[in-house]
This record gives structure tokens, C-alpha cells and sequence, in this order.
């Protein structure tokens, strides 16, 4: 028999003794009173002796039955809190710290209660619900699809300087995306979490496609995420995070269910879109949090030289509507080896893809100051701000090349299931993103429409120009100023995870 039930089982006879107790007690003197108020004055002695004789036999059984119950209690082992039998009164749960404000499309660190209040232990398997398999992990799906035309008709169909929305009259696949999350859960003594984020599609290609960021992009070009968390309790909470996530150096972030526009910018396609390594998060207070990063590179999980990139950032909140990111970030971004064609004899290999060293490697560094700004005026309204200074040195002694602007971003809510959207941008590339030096600008305007809660179309025009010829026509070697595209967007997503992806 176990703990729980010998304990329930001496507690229901010792609760059946005291009802015994009770009853005999309240019952008894009654009959007794009314024997003595009904019997005549000559039987008076009689009765008085009869119920003194009674009143010792009860007093008897009192003494017996309360050395039962001391037996008994005795013999009950210390109760454990979870199998107290005792009626507890309900205490208030206590407050935990709210998460802060994230700007629109772009996921912030994560927000952890205060390692000093109180948490509740986590809940034992009796209370888990059985039906949970896979404890808490939310299992997410997204397809994002389009159908985009490029008034320009170009060779090829093809799109330049898009991140996403890289063809042209085509029924295209932007993303299919399986997501799968246990997030730590601090505050009820889960420290641990992990992410995994697949990835397919025509976005893949745009994230993991250049063989000069990622020698074997191959190998890594659906996992788009995979990292585990640990929140320590310093604090409020350190998290930290190693593995494989999306750079959260810009505005905008991968999922167009989250994003402002359906397609990105130029300052999206230009600065990092993941890192690999190891970060920090700390929650200073309720205004203030602050960002360390560690990582191989930029949009590097093998790196391609034995530096280590660094990123430090904080995230303001001065007022709940506001909420002010300013990230810096030193990294040095050329290879000092290079992969050669397998068959090459005489070069060591690895996993069966030969390499040599690249003699006199260039070692200039990469900075990047980035900061963004959203805000909230009301429920409906939101505006949005970013700036950029990127440059990067060839060699140490060499000349910097630079490229800076910046973007503007405004949404409106008119109904509760239709917004509209605009954004505007700047980008001066001194050739680190184009491969060309010019004024690059760019408009679009967006009309979103949501079916259902996880079915959303946003409808675009854009339009892209710059003071060079660069963009392509239907001649070859005859460019344009510019390019018009229109085009439909459609997303469906499906799974437990809430709030931005």
C-alpha cells in the first residue's frame, strides 16, 4: 500500500471515531433529562445511580477511543506538501514581470522574472497533463507563397536586390517552414528551452546561398535555427543561447506573417541574416536590457578564418509605446583557407572536400552601427525607424569602403481585419551590397487582408531606382534606372507558438 493511500485510510478512521464521539455525546444527556423531568419523586434515587452508571461506561469509552486516535496519529508518517490531506486556504500567485514591447517583424530578447521572487515548484506528473507527449514543445507550420510581376519584363524573370521576392511572373514559393520550440519557462523552474527552425524554399537559397559567407552551405541550408537556451538565476534572469539564430541586427525579421510589408528591404538583404555562436541577454530593469554576442561571422555557422565576431547592443523601452534597439557590431570577415575541387592530390580534406590555405590572408575589419525604432501611438497606428553605418577594410592599412542610410516605416489599422502599409528607404552603397556604387531608393506600399486568424494576403507595389543603370530589362546588357513590381502575397501558418515567430 502505498504512502498516500495508508495515510488517507488511518485519517478516515480517525475522522469515523471523533463522528462516533460526537454523536454518542449529543445524543445521550438527552433521554437521560427526560427520564429525570418523567419519573416520580420516589424513583429519583433509582435513576440518578442508572445514569451515573452511564456517565462512567461514556467516560470509558471517551478514554478508549481518544487512545485510538493518539495510536493512530502517531502512526501517520510526516506529510509530504503534495499529500497533505489538510484543507490549505488559497494564497494569492505571484506577480511575474510582463515581457517588454517588441518592435514590429523583429523579435526581441526575451524577458525573464527576477531570480530572487519567489517561483512554484514545477508542476509533478499527477498534475502534468498526460496527454502532453512531447512536454510543452509547440510544433508550428508556414507556407508563404506569390505571385509577383516586374514591369521591367527582365531576362530571366528575375528580381534584382530582393531578398524574398526574387522572381517575376511566376507562382512562386517564398517559404515552407516547420518550427519546432520548448521554451524555458523560468517562473515555474524551467530553465531550459531549444529551437528548431527548417527551412525551404526560394528564401533558403537567398539566406544560405553564397558560397563566400558559407564554404559548405549545403549542409546547413535548411536549418535555418537551432539553438538551446539557459535562463541562469543571476537577477532577473540571464539568458543564454548557443547554436545556430537570425540576426536581429536590422528592423525586419524571416517571417512575412510578422513583417510590416510582404517584401524586405535592401537594408534586409544587406546586413546579416543569422550568426553562430553563443549570446547573452540581461534585463537591467523594466527600461533597459542589454545584448553580447560571440559568434563565427556573418551568415557563417563554419567559419571562414579562426576570428571571433562580437556584438553589443542594448534595448530601450523609456515608454511602453517605445522601443529603441542600438546594436555594434566588429567582426573581420575574410577567409583564410579555400575549398578546391575534389581529385586535387596532395591536400588535406575535410569529410572528403579538399582545401589549402590562402597565403597573406586579408584581415580588415567589418563594423556595423545599427539602431531602430518603433513606435506606438495606438492600437492602430505604429511607426517605424532605422538607420545604418556599415564599413569594412580590405587589409588593415587599406581604404574603408562604406555603405550607410537608412529606412522609414508606417502601418495603419483600418479594420480589424484590413491594414495598410509603407515603407521608404535610403542606402548609399559604396559597393558592399550591389557590387556597384550608387544611390539606391526604394517605395512600396502594402495592403493587408486577413482571412482568418493564420491566413493573411498582403497585396504590394514597389518601386525600385537609382542613379546608375543596374536593374534588367528584356534586352540583355540594356539597363534601367529602375524597376516596377506588383505582385500578391499569401501566408498560412498553423501551430501552438504564439505572438511573432
Amino acid at each position: 500500500m502505498s504512502t498516500r493511500l495508508r495515510s488517507s485510510s488511518l485519517t478516515s478512521i480517525a475522522r469515523g471515531n471523533r463522528i462516533c464521539l460526537f454523536l454518542m455525546m449529543a445524543l445521550l444527556p438527552a433521554p437521560a433529562k427526560a427520564q429525570q423531568s418523567q419519573a416520580p419523586p420516589q424513583a429519583s434515587n433509582a435513576a440518578d445511580a442508572t445514569l451515573s452508571e452511564q456517565v462512567r461506561e461514556l467516560r470509558a469509552v471517551v478514554e478508549q477511543l481518544q487512545k485510538q486516535v493518539s495510536d493512530l496519529q502517531a502512526r501517520l508518517p510526516a506529510a509530504q506538501p503534495s499529500e497533505s490531506v489538510a484543507y490549505q486556504p488559497p494564497t494569492a500567485l505571484p506577480v511575474q514581470s510582463q515581457p517588454q514591447a517588441t518592435p514590429q517583424a523583429q523579435p526581441a530578447p526575451q524577458t525573464t522574472p527576477s531570480a530572487s521572487d519567489p517561483s512554484p515548484k514545477p508542476a509533478t506528473a499527477e498534475t502534468r497533463n498526460s496527454f502532453d507527449l512531447l512536454g510543452g514543445t509547440t510544433i508550428n507550420l508556414l507556407m508563404d507563397g506569390y505571385y509577383e510581376y516586374n514591369f521591367n519584363a527582365p531576362i530571366g524573370r528575375a528580381n534584382l536586390l530582393r531578398a524574398y521576392d526574387v522572381s517575376s511572373n511566376a507562382f512562386s514559393l517564398n517559404q515552407a517552414d516547420l518550427v519546432l520550440e520548448n521554451a524555458p519557462d523560468p517562473s515555474n523552474g524551467k530553465r531550459f528551452g531549444a529551437r528548431l527552425d527548417l527551412q525551404y524554399g526560394q528564401a533558403t537559397e537567398t539566406l544560405q546561398g553564397n558560397p563566400a559567407n558559407e564554404p559548405r552551405s549545403d549542409v546547413y541550408r535548411a536549418v535555418f535555427q537551432a539553438y538551446g537556451t539557459y535562463v541562469a538565476p543571476i537577477g532577473r534572469g540571464l539568458t543564454l543561447d548557443f547554436g545556430k539564430w537570425a540576426s536581429s541586427i536590422g528592423l525586419e525579421g524571416n517571417y512575412t506573417k510578422d513583417q510590416i510589408n510582404y517584401s524586405r528591404s535592401f537594408w534586409f538583404d544587406f546586413l546579416p541574416f543569422y550568426h553562430m555562436g553563443v549570446r547573452a541577454n540581461y534585463q537591467v530593469n523594466d527600461q533597459l536590457a542589454v545584448n553580447y554576442w560571440m559568434v563565427n561571422g556573418t551568415n557563417q555557422t563554419e567559419p571562414v578564418n579562426g576570428y571571433k565576431d562580437e556584438l553589443f547592443g542594448v534595448v530601450l523601452t523609456p515608454r511602453k509605446s517605445i522601443n529603441w534597439t542600438v546594436n555594434y557590431y566588429l567582426g573581420q570577415e575574410h577567409p583564410d583557407f579555400q575549398y578546391e575541387p575534389i581529385g586535387t592530390p596532395g591536400l588535406p580534406a575535410q569529410q572528403g572536400n579538399p582545401f589549402e590555405p590562402i597565403p597573406n590572408p586579408a584581415k580588415g575589419k567589418l563594423h556595423i552601427v545599427d539602431s531602430y525604432v518603433t513606435w506606438n501611438p495606438s492600437a492602430k497606428l505604429s511607426f517605424a525607424l532605422e538607420g545604418d553605418y556599415v564599413t569594412e577594410r580590405l587589409q588593415i592599412y587599406s581604404p574603408s569602403v562604406r555603405t550607410d542610410g537608412g529606412a522609414a516605416y508606417v502601418r495603419y489599422q483600418l479594420l480589424p481585419k484590413v491594414a495598410i502599409a509603407a515603407r521608404t528607404e535610403y542606402l548609399s552603397d559604396g559597393g558592399l551590397f550591389s557590387g556597384k556604387a550608387q544611390a539606391l531608393k526604394e517605395g512600396t506600399a502594402t495592403f493587408e487582408y486577413k482571412f482568418k486568424d493564420n491566413f493573411l494576403m498582403k497585396e504590394e507595389w514597389r518601386r525600385d531606382f537609382s542613379n546608375q543603370p543596374f536593374f534588367l530589362t528584356d534586352t540583355l546588357n540594356l539597363l534601367s534606372r529602375e524597376q516596377t513590381t506588383l505582385g500578391v502575397g499569401l501566408v498560412w501558418w498553423f501551430g501552438g507558438k504564439q505572438g511573432a515567430w
